[in-house]
């Protein structure tokens, strides 16, 4: 995997991590995984923001394609689909409806359960519990998934018959309920879903990269995996 390839890719396992590496095993495309080590703050690494000046991950670097830059994991689940015209519509109604739930991943899901998590998993066990801030997240997060699940009730993926990159967009976020302590009781067409996505062999593989963390799924030791999810937020 870490031969010379067109694609080069920084990421860490995280949902907003693995949304381009589900899209490169699915894909079978060969590319470069750089981890990105949190810990050791390589984000903010001056070689790395000169790449993506927002300081996360995940960033792309196309080689073939002049060595063009890509951060945003939205922005780069597009730019692969138009680079391998693959799992994105192809008529412009169809991509209309596409950029619209990707939208909706990028600006509800992803930034909504990624409070609830911070507020629960990171902030409260240093001693920051915020009640209101804690409730507000959940409730928003259950409301969004409920939309998710009403779209999924009578489709098996997000844009109906065919799979998409809006599905890998928002399988990472929706799949880590667990996380954000967010439950999906009641909701069939989103756990439907969720193991109808994760019984693709491509998706599995990706969840492993570039190390796998269980935890977000409940698996494992959640509490040794919750200190060092909060070691790069703790200030000496």
């Amino acid at each position: 995997m870490n031969e010379k390839h067109d694609i080069q890719l920084f990421t860490a396992p995280t949902m907003n991590g693995w949304k381009p590496l589900i899209f490169l095993e699915e894909a079978q495309v060969g590319y470069e995984l750089v981890p990105i080590d949190f810990s050791h703050q390589e984000q903010k690494s001056a070689s790395y923001t000169a790449l993506n000046p927002n300081g996360r991950i995940p960033t792309l670097v196309d080689r073939g394609n002049g060595d063009h830059v890509v951060f945003e994991s939205g922005a780069i689940l597009w730019y692969l689909a138009e680079k391998y015209q693959r799992f994105l519509p192809t008529d412009a109604k169809g991509r209309s409806r596409a950029l619209q739930w990707l939208m909706f991943q990028s600006s509800g899901v992803g930034p909504m359960m990624g409070q609830a998590m911070y507020f629960q998993r990171i902030a409260a066990p240093q001693g920051h519990h915020d009640e209101f801030a804690i409730t507000r997240y959940v409730a928003e997060s259950r409301r969004l998934l409920e939309i998710l699940d009403k779209q999924l009730s009578d489709r098996p993926f997000l844009l109906g018959d065919d799979y998409s990159i809006v599905d890998m967009a928002t399988y990472p976020y929706a799949a880590t309920h667990f996380w954000a302590k967010v439950s999906v009781e009641g909701l069939d067409g989103l756990q439907a879903w969720l193991a109808r996505l994760r019984a693709r062999p491509a998706i599995e593989r990706a969840l492993r990269l570039p190390s796998p963390f269980p935890a977000f799924f409940g698996e494992g030791d959640v509490a040794a995996a919750e200190q060092i999810n909060a070691a790069p937020f703790v200030r000496s």
